[in-house]
C-alpha cells in the first residue's frame, strides 16, 4: 500500500488564457466570446450575485461589439499576463511549481476561427511561454478550449450548433500539436465539458436571450464538442504518440439529503445527468443508457453523422480530470435552503462551512470524488482544478496573511493523500488561480484564488505588481516536502 504522493507526483498551479492574458488586441489576436462578458465594478454585492447581471444577451453583446472599453470587460485586461510572464515564471520557478496548467486562446491562432493559416505570433508566443517552463523544470498542462472560441464562428456559423465549427477546431488541434507539441506534456481538448448544460454561454457559446436556448441545442452543441473532442483524441495519439490527452468535467459531488430512498435514487441521477454522462462518453467510448430516459423526458434528440459513434468509440482519452470545489446534497423534498457554487445553484448541505461565496468546503468529498471516479474509469487521475476564493487584505507592510486560504489547500491534499493510499492512482494537483486572476464567474478581481497576490482592482486599476502571500511559502514548503509537510 502506497503511504503517499509518489516523488514524480505534479503538484501545481492552473490559470487560463481569459482570466490571465489580457492584451485581448495584440499580437493578432482577434475577439473571442469571453471580451464580450459584461462587468460593472460598481454592483453592489447583492447585484452581484445576481445571474441575469453576468450573463450575455443580445443587448449587451451590441453594446460590447462596438467599444473597447476594458473597465467594464475585465478579460481584456486579465493581469497582463501577456506582457509578464517571463517574470510570473521566475515566481512559479521559485515556488517549485512541478506542472503549469493553462490555456491557449484559439482567436491567438486563428484569430476569426476560419481563417486558412495560423497567426505566426500568437504560435511564438505560446511556444516561448511553454519553452520557459521547460526552462524553469516544469512540466506544461494545456487546456486546449477554456470556454473562449473566436466570436467570427458564432457570428458567422453559430458556433458550436454548426458542424463547421468542428472542423475548424480539428485543424485548431492539430496545428497546436504540430506546432507546440514538443512543448507541452498533457494536453486537455476542453475545460469543464459539462458547462454547456449550466452556463450555455460560456460552454457552448448561446446567449441568454437566444430563441434556440434549449434543451435540445444545448446537447446537440455538446454533442459537437464530443465529436471534437474525439478528433482531438486522434490527432493526438497519430501526432504525439506517447503523449496523454485526457477529458474533464466541472465536478459537482452529491451526496443524499437524507437516507430516504427517493433522496438515494435522485442522487444517483443527479450524478448521471449532471457527472458521469460526460466523462463515460469520453472515457468509455458511448452515449450511457441512462440518457435515453433523459433525452425522452427533455425532448432532446441527438443528430448524428455516419460514423459519429465508432469516432467517439475508438478515441478515448487516457486520463480524467476535474475541478472540484464543493460538494451538495440531493433531494425530491421541496424548499431546500440554496447556495452558490461554482457554474450552478446547489442544495445546501447543513454539516459544511461555507466560503464568502456561499461555496461549501468539504475536503473528505475530494477524497469521495477521486475514488468513485478512478473505481468508475480505472484511468489516471488529474485534479485539474481546486481552491478558495476570498477577499484579500494587504497590510501596512505589504503582508498577506492568508491562513484560511492556508488551512483549505492543506485539508484539500491531506484527503488527496488518502486518496492515494486507497489505490487511486493520481497523476497531479493543479491549485485554481495559483496567481489572482478575475474571476470566471462572477468576474471580479476581489475574488482571490491566488498564493501570489496582484495588485488590481475590479475596475482594472492598480501596479499590477506581483507579492507572495503567506500561501505561497506554505505551497513552497508542501511541494518540496511532496506533500508531507502540511504544518
Amino acid at each position: 500500500m502506497k503511504q503517499g504522493f509518489d516523488q514524480d507526483f505534479l503538484f501545481g498551479g492552473a490559470i487560463c488564457s481569459s482570466q490571465a492574458e489580457g492584451a485581448y488586441k495584440e499580437g493578432g489576436k482577434g475577439l473571442d466570446t469571453q471580451d464580450l462578458r459584461y462587468f460593472d465594478p460598481a454592483w453592489t454585492k447583492d447585484e452581484r450575485k445576481l445571474i441575469p447581471n453576468r450573463r450575455l444577451n443580445h443587448p449587451k453583446l451590441e453594446a460590447a461589439l462596438q467599444t473597447d472599453d476594458t473597465s467594464h470587460y475585465p478579460f481584456r485586461h486579465g493581469i497582463d499576463f501577456y506582457h509578464r510572464w517571463e517574470s510570473d515564471l521566475d515566481l512559479f520557478q521559485e515556488m517549485g511549481l512541478r506542472i503549469f496548467r493553462t490555456s491557449v486562446c484559439w482567436a491567438r491562432i486563428y484569430p476569426h476561427g476560419d481563417d486558412e493559416k495560423p497567426n505566426e505570433e500568437g504560435l511564438k508566443y505560446y511556444h516561448d511561454l511553454f519553452a520557459g517552463c521547460q526552462k524553469r523544470g516544469i512540466k506544461v498542462f494545456v487546456t486546449m478550449l477554456h470556454y473562449n472560441i473566436p466570436w467570427h464562428l458564432v457570428e458567422k456559423y453559430g458556433g458550436w450548433r454548426s458542424r463547421e465549427t468542428v472542423k475548424f477546431y480539428e485543424k485548431y488541434a492539430r496545428t497546436l500539436f504540430a506546432r507546440l507539441g514538443d512543448t507541452v506534456d498533457y494536453w486537455l481538448p476542453f475545460n469543464e465539458f459539462n458547462a454547456g448544460k449550466f452556463n450555455p454561454y460560456n460552454g457552448v457559446c448561446i446567449l441568454d436571450d437566444d430563441a434556440d436556448n434549449t434543451q435540445d441545442t444545448i446537447f446537440q452543441c455538446l454533442h459537437h464538442q464530443f465529436i471534437a473532442n474525439a478528433l482531438a483524441v486522434k490527432a493526438c495519439h497519430e501526432m504525439l504518440p506517447g503523449k496523454m490527452i485526457g477529458g474533464m468535467i466541472a465536478r459537482f459531488t452529491s451526496y443524499p439529503a437524507t437516507c430516504k430512498p427517493e433522496d438515494v435514487m435522485q442522487s444517483i441521477t443527479d450524478e448521471q445527468y449532471s457527472n458521469w454522462f460526460y466523462l463515460d462518453v469520453m472515457a468509455r467510448g458511448k452515449y450511457p443508457s441512462y440518457m435515453e430516459r433523459f433525452f425522452d423526458h427533455s425532448g432532446v434528440t441527438i443528430k448524428m453523422e455516419p460514423g459519429d459513434k465508432e469516432l467517439i468509440a475508438e478515441n478515448t482519452v487516457d486520463f480524467v480530470s476535474f475541478s472540484y470545489y464543493f460538494s451538495q446534497v440531493s433531494t425530491t423534498q421541496n424548499g431546500w435552503e440554496k447556495t452558490e457554487g461554482n457554474l450552478i445553484m446547489s442544495n445546501k448541505n447543513p454539516y459544511l462551512k461555507s466560503s464568502e461565496w456561499g461555496w461549501q468546503m468539504d475536503p473528505i468529498g475530494l477524497r469521495v470524488t477521486l475514488n468513485q471516479v478512478y473505481d468508475r474509469y480505472q484511468l489516471p487521475v488529474f485534479v485539474a482544478e481546486n481552491g478558495l476564493g476570498a477577499i484579500d487584505h494587504v497590510e501596512a507592510d505589504g503582508s498577506i496573511h492568508d491562513s484560511y486560504r492556508i488551512e483549505y489547500l492543506r485539508e484539500h491534499i491531506k484527503q488527496m493523500k488518502e486518496a492515494v493510499k486507497d489505490g487511486v492512482e493520481l497523476l497531479g494537483y493543479t491549485m485554481w488561480g495559483f496567481i489572482d486572476v478575475v474571476s470566471c464567474g462572477s468576474m471580479e478581481m476581489s475574488k482571490r484564488y491566488g498564493v501570489i497576490y496582484v495588485d488590481q482592482d475590479d475596475a482594472g486599476n492598480g501596479t499590477l505588481e506581483r507579492s507572495r502571500k503567506d500561501s505561497f511559502y506554505w505551497y513552497q514548503k508542501c511541494i518540496a516536502s511532496n506533500g508531507e509537510d502540511l504544518a
